[in-house]
């Protein structure tokens, strides 16, 4: 079984009762109000347990799919929605087309991330009345929620832009201001510093602390915002971060690339940060899906009408076929393509739209990855998302020496990379190593953000002769409308982006 222990959601239920004259007076049973309780070291790691928990929540919750790097994904140009038809799922579908409204957007993933925000703020708030707590293990703790609060808001951000940023958790109404997507930017990069600078977080995780967040994590978390804001004033510091990062010795590349999306490939070497989900014992339901468990991906995105354990693959929904030009642009004889790319042509399924034979072969359902659960098997298979690998480091670092940041061997670093794909190494440009990371990260939620960032996306994200995408990204397509029951909820506090 796998160690999940840091993803199992916290649920505290305070029964109110109030009975004759006295029912404005509510009291807890136990006599302990919220401030009181978390007053010792184990009960403020249960409110940084509750804090991670959300990680999980995407996929399924708030009665929508939102894989967290899937939606990316689909706006870029790799996969297809798929499914049934454009109106399966319709919000992607709207998404990958650029057409996204008001009411017809993910919303569910602005929840979730929004409680983690919360939760991490509650790490905050409650940690000054905690007693018999160790200097070290409070500025940990702080450390590791602050890091969580930079990951939630970088994807809110990365989604929306202008949000609403806060570190103090909000009173009623609970109406925030919103904040400029600059502003944002900068509260992120302010809890990454100080979480890096004073939190004692360790370079690497060991097996029972898989999942936490560790130093390497927070480095390539500084890393991803710092340069898809183009920051350049930062860009030295994110680069010595890479470098420490590669001169520590605690991460190497798998040697099998394929492999590491397997279950004995989860927390290699190459791994840097994960979110973990579990089959065994798992008791996620679509009654309770914000519950310890597994996660629906493999179900959603693999080929429908597949007869389970042919090719030591299972059955699923349909959604995400690879795009033919996805699979071609592999040279012969890398080995990526056939570690990211699974080939069912010739084989008998039921073709659903946009099918073009070809599937995300990292996260397909694989016989046996759903063993052990204990209430739905759909939501229950045992894949953890690999949020940030060893490669991604190296091609950071080329990157960013590219770019000027300082000296180093951007070349050698990318030949790293190449050479484990079975590829020749080489002098590379910006560009290049650009190509690369498409090569190396399909299906990782890196491809849409990377064209943004390198001013790509208006030339690449167009219309295409499949007439499944029939508009072009443009520069106002940066930021997703947001929800309107949100706009509904700020009273004017929230003002609608430009889609």
């Amino acid at each position: 079984m796998k160690n999940n222990k840091y993803m199992i959601l916290i649920a505290a239920a305070i029964s109110l009762s109030a009975c004759t004259d006295d029912f404005l007076t509510v009291k807890s049973p136990d006599q302990i109000s919220i401030e009181e309780y978390y007053n010792s070291e184990s009960r403020i790691f249960e409110a940084l347990v509750s804090a991670y928990d959300p990680l999980q929540w995407p996929d399924w919750g708030m009665g929508e799919y939102n894989p967290s790097h899937i939606i990316s994904d689909i706006m870029a140009d790799d996969i297809w929605v798929g499914g049934a038809n454009a109106t399966d799922n319709q919000n992607w579908h709207l998404m990958s087309n650029y057409e996204a409204l008001p009411t017809k957007v993910i919303s569910g993933i602005w929840t979730c991330y929004y409680s983690g925000v919360k939760r991490a703020n509650d790490v905050m708030q409650y940690m000054p009345g905690v007693s018999g707590i160790s200097d070290e293990k409070r500025e940990l703790f702080i450390a590791e929620a602050k890091v969580l609060r930079a990951f939630y808001y970088t994807n809110l951000w990365k989604l929306w832009g202008n949000i609403p940023f806060y570190t103090t958790n909000l009173a009623f109404p609970y109406i925030s201001e919103q904040s400029k997507a600059d502003d944002v930017y900068q509260g992120i990069v302010n809890d990454l510093d100080q979480a890096i600078k004073n939190g004692g977080l360790p370079m690497k995780a060991t097996t029972d602390t898989y999942g936490r967040v560790t130093k390497a994590m927070a480095y390539m978390l500084y890393a991803e915002v710092v340069m898809y804001q183009n920051d350049e004033s930062r860009y030295s510091t994110a680069l010595g971060y890479m470098k420490e990062i590669i001169e520590s010795g605690e991460y190497d590349l798998h040697p099998d690339f394929a492999e590491i999306f397997d279950q004995k490939g989860e927390w290699c070497n190459e791994s840097i940060w994960e979110i973990n989900f579990k089959s065994e014992g798992a008791v996620r339901s679509w009654n309770g899906p914000l519950v310890s468990g597994g996660t629906v991906l493999p179900r959603l995105i693999s080929p429908n009408g597949w007869a389970d354990g042919t090719d030591d693959r299972d059955n699923g929904w349909g959604f995400c076929p690879v795009r033919t030009e996805a699979y071609e642009m592999y040279e012969v004889g890398d080995k990526r393509r056939e570690g990211t790319i699974f080939d069912t042509k010739g084989k008998s399924y039921n073709a659903r739209y946009q099918d073009t034979g070809f599937w995300l072969n990292k996260y397909m359902a694989r016989s046996g990855y759903n063993s052990g659960q204990l209430a739905d098997a759909d939501l229950n298979w045992s894949n953890n998302l690999r949020i940030y690998r060893y490669a991604e480091t190296l091609l950071n670092a080329a990157e960013l020496i590219k770019r000027g940041a300082g000296s180093g061997d951007a070349d050698g670093y990318l030949k790293k990379v190449r050479e484990r794909a079975g590829k020749k190494g080489g002098a590379s440009s910006i560009d290049d190593i650009i190509e690369e990371r498409r090569l190396e990260f399909v299906g990782e939620g890196k491809r849409y953000w990377d064209l943004i960032r390198t001013g790509k996306a208006t030339t690449t994200l167009v219309a295409d002769s499949y007439n499944y995408r029939t508009n072009s990204w443009k520069e106002n397509k940066k930021w997703l409308p947001i929800p309107q029951n949100e706009i509904n909820a700020s009273y004017g506090k929230l003002v609608q982006n430009n889609y």
